[in-house]
Order: C-alpha cells, then structure tokens, then sequence
C-alpha cells in the first residue's frame, strides 16, 4: 500500500495507491490520524485513483476519517475510485454518509 498526503488552503488531500487490506489498514490508519491532527484541515479528499484492491478494511479506514472529521467541523469526499474499490463501497452504503465519487473513465469515440 502506498499512501501520500498534500495540503493547499486548507484542503487535505490523502492519496492511497496499491492495495488497502487489513495487512497494511492499521499502520494507513495510524498515518492519516496523524496527518489530520497536524493539519486540523477544514476539506479532506481521500484520493483513490491508484488503488488497485480494497476490502472491508478500507471501509474502516474512511468512516474513521470521516468521524474525526465531523468532530472538528471538516468535510470529506472521496474521489477517483476505481472500479474494485467502488463495488466494495457501493455494498457498504456509505456513500449514504459520505461523498463518493468513481473515477471517471473515458468513453471511446
């Protein structure tokens, strides 16, 4: 699992690549938990266009972001997710929470 973050004007931006299963879940958790209290940002993007699996784990991982987010006043939305990621999201309901967004493949002409 690769994980990054960005900020800019108060808008986090945390990137999750590779797989996000429950081998890797607890030390992402850890990372992003760390990121968010240094940063106390207003928006969060978990940006998942590089991730290529997902599972449960992954679930855990937004709703706890999402927890702390709403707790300080900030909002999050989740962009880029591939197809994998989406039918694993899509199954949870969370996008009843939480703005879901798939990535956005380009049609042919």
């Amino acid at each position: 699992m690769k994980l990054s973050t960005s900020e800019k004007a108060g808008k986090l931006t945390i990137a999750i690549g590779g797989e996000l299963d429950h081998h890797g879940a607890r030390e992402a958790a850890r990372r992003i938990e760390e990121t968010i209290e240094a940063s106390v940002p207003r928006d969060c993007v978990i940006d998942l266009r590089e991730l290529r699996f997902m599972d449960s784990s992954g679930i855990a991982i937004i709703l706890r972001v999402y927890k702390r987010l709403n707790a300080i006043g900030g909002r999050l939305t989740v962009e880029n997710v591939p197809e994998q990621p989406m039918r694993v999201l899509d199954a949870s309901g969370i996008d009843r929470m939480i703005d879901i967004n798939a990535m956005q493949t380009e049609k042919p002409v």
